[in-house]
């Protein structure tokens, strides 16, 4: 099939245009290359997905540009026709947004509606795009379930990422479009975003600088390793919803609608994932202590028992195999770019 990944130079858009190249499929990938983070990873990236290309049978190729031009978005659709789209292009980071507000609604709204306007022209079999678990807020109630109210979100990340799943809902109701979303939860893995706590963690540990754990350090995340996030992903992709059902809960419609939550279940404190971080490393941490940051929620679980379900996902890496895996990569990316 063709596929269309969008954010195809980030890190989980990345990971899912390899696996997809890698299984022989033509994929198109598009980005912006932003500068929230380096350039240069990204730049690297890409070219891993041009080896991988070199030994495939599928095509890829690539186009720079932003999904927030709509007549970039109506010329993509209009030069292409894809079997799917996976939209993971998006403004991340939830501190972010707080100073730059305007970012997210251009990349995470504005984006989104050109996207869900060309996929309604192109009759397009199926959207699978990217939520978060942040759309969950303060709740309390654990594991996080679908079911469950997202109406009280801390940060405008999560806002625009709740928005995305009503824009959804509203298409696949009014224009039949198949959408689903879903719901990530912390990902790591290597090729990660150096904006996140697995990479500035990994770093000040093996240079000897001290790190900061907020809330003490005391509250969990259903880390997921990004091979696991893949998998659901693709599997998300082959199982497209059908209209027909009842309006029975937040998650469910009787429009050709889903969401699921894509995590690994398994929830670990941040200090667990600082343990696995020195284990790996065969360093010790200097570790600070801060209070809660304003936006951050205090623990993450994800219920998976729809996606499982509804496409056999099962997440098979655990955090100290994942952490193995992400230092060996760290170690040896950061060698080849400190020479």
């Amino acid at each position: 099939m063709k596929f269309l990944v969008t954010g195809a130079a980030g890190f989980i858009g990345f990971h899912t245009a390899q696996r997809l190249i890698n299984e022989g499929h033509d994929v198109l990938g598009v980005d912006n290359l932003n500068a929230y983070y380096s350039p240069r990873l990204k730049q690297a990236r890409l070219a891993e997905l041009d080896a991988a290309a070199a030994t495939a049978s599928g095509n890829w190729s690539f186009l720079r540009g932003d999904l927030a031009d709509k007549a970039f978005v109506e010329t993509l659709f209009s030069d292409n026709r894809f079997d799917r789209v996976i939209h993971l292009a998006a403004q991340a980071g939830v501190r972010h947004s707080l100073d730059h507000p305007d970012e997210y609604v251009q990349s995470n709204i504005v984006a989104f509606v050109h996207l869900l306007e060309a996929c309604r022209h192109a009759g397009m079999p199926h959207l699978v795009y990217a939520s978060t678990s942040s759309v969950y807020g303060a709740n309390t109630k654990v594991p996080f379930s679908e079911t469950d109210a997202v109406d009280h979100p801390l940060q405008l990340y999560a806002a625009t990422k709740r928005a995305n799943e009503l824009m959804a809902h509203s298409y696949s109701h009014l224009f039949g479009l198949p959408t689903t979303g879903l719901r990530f939860f912390t990902v790591y893995g290597p090729w990660g975003r150096p904006d996140m706590a697995p990479w500035l963690f990994a770093d000040a540990i093996q240079n000897g600088r001290p790190i900061t754990l907020f809330n003490n350090g005391i509250h969990s995340r259903d880390f997921t390793y990004v091979g696991d996030i893949v998998d659901g992903i693709l599997r998300s992709a082959e199982a497209i919803p059908e209209a027909g059902g009842a309006y029975s809960a937040p998650d469910r419609s009787s429009a050709p609608f889903q969401v699921f939550n894509i995590g690994n279940s398994r929830p670990a404190t941040l200090m667990d994932f600082v343990t696995a971080l020195e284990s790996a490393l065969g360093k010790t941490a200097d570790k600070k202590f801060a209070p809660l940051q304003p936006g951050d929620v205090v623990d993450t679980f994800a219920d998976v028992s729809r996606l499982s379900d509804a496409t056999g996902y099962a997440p098979k890496v655990d955090l100290e195999e994942g952490v193995q895996r992400f230092i060996d990569w760290f170690v040896e990316y950061n060698a080849l770019t400190d020479s």
